[in-house]
């Protein structure tokens, strides 16, 4: 398999346990590739150091990207030793999230990974706003790992779009059934399910037309979901034990489902336009993310176009 053999995480400055980076060596050890362990920083006060000369500043900057990197290399060590691969590189720059995708850019790599931090109490993946930037416009796919082991037979759920309303959902769920059985197959054999959510009955029309028989109506909107999904599945010979059609709203269907399954990755489409908007996912993602307990894979369309370009302003400096 090509797919995610060129790794990129996202190291957590803030502490030693590197979740994403497990998450990385264990896809690496099952499905071969190589792993970069990037980190941005910035320290707004090396640059108020007027009295000092721009060269003292670089050096003053460098040493603390060479600290940095030392500390890293120590997280990579066992790793490492056990014949992992893995390049570390840290550079100065004042926006951790277009850091990472202009890197990401610039090596070609096919997978970001970076670790979302979990509410104590109510289990859920809390995202930070670099962690939102990244979702929505970094270029590749965006594995968000959760600060917790891979559950034991932990099923992969891909969230699909069933409604023919717009265009790019086929294309879109082809792709992400494709790549997430291309993955289960060569990391680790798990179950691969389908998940679609069709919408209740709007309860203004029922009241509006008083002939409007809601059954009726859920019936041939279940039966439409029911068909897509059937083609759909057909296409990659999935059993239709493993496809589910709920009605309710996607935000509570999917992260319901990948509970009751016990998944370990929730994977989705994070919608891709042209322009301005390409800075955003559709609302309908943004709100599943938001309720998910799990890692989450964002893959984005074919035609997905970048906001982040590498003419940038900002000073680098590699390790």
């Amino acid at each position: 398999m090509a797919k995610y053999q060129n790794l990129l995480v996202a190291i957590d400055p803030n502490q030693d346990d590197q979740p994403a980076l497990r998450r990385a060596v264990y896809l690496v050890q099952r499905n071969g590739g190589r792993i970069k362990a990037f980190l941005s920083i910035y320290d707004f006060s090396y640059e108020m150091t007027t009295m000092l000369s721009p060269d003292e500043r670089t050096s003053m900057r460098q040493s603390v990207i060479n600290e940095r990197a030392e500390w890293i290399k120590e997280q990579c060590k066992y790793y490492i030793e056990a014949g992992i691969q893995i390049e570390v590189k840290v550079v100065w720059h004042n926006k951790p999230f277009e850091a990472i995708i202009q890197e990401v850019i610039a090596t070609g790599h096919d997978l970001l990974l970076k670790m979302a931090h979990q509410h104590d109490r109510l289990e859920s993946v809390i995202f930070t706003p670099t962690d939102w930037n990244l979702l929505r416009k970094c270029p590749c796919p965006v594995w968000m790992v959760k600060d917790q082991p891979w559950p034991e037979g932990g099923k992969a759920v891909v969230a699909v779009n069933l409604s023919s309303e717009e265009p790019y959902h086929d294309p879109l769920n082809i792709k992400l059934v494709k790549e997430t059985i291309d993955l289960a197959s060569h990391v680790n054999q798990t179950e691969v399910h389908l998940v679609g959510a069709y919408p209740v009955t709007p309860i203004n029309i029922a009241i509006e037309l008083p002939d409007f028989d809601p059954s009726v109506y859920n019936d041939a909107i279940r039966g439409q979901h029911l068909i897509a999904m059937k083609a759909l599945r057909q296409k990659f010979q999935i059993d239709e034990k493993f496809t589910h059609v709920e009605k309710g709203l996607p935000e509570e269907v999917i992260p319901d489902l990948a509970e009751h399954l016990q998944a370990g990755v929730v994977v989705l489409g994070a919608i891709g336009r042209t322009g301005l908007s390409a800075a955003f996912l559709g609302n309908t993602t943004e709100q599943v993310i938001d309720h998910l307990k799990c890692d989450l894979l964002a893959i984005k369309p074919d035609d997905f176009e970048c906001p982040i370009t590498q003419d940038d302003d900002e000073e680098d400096d590699d390790e």
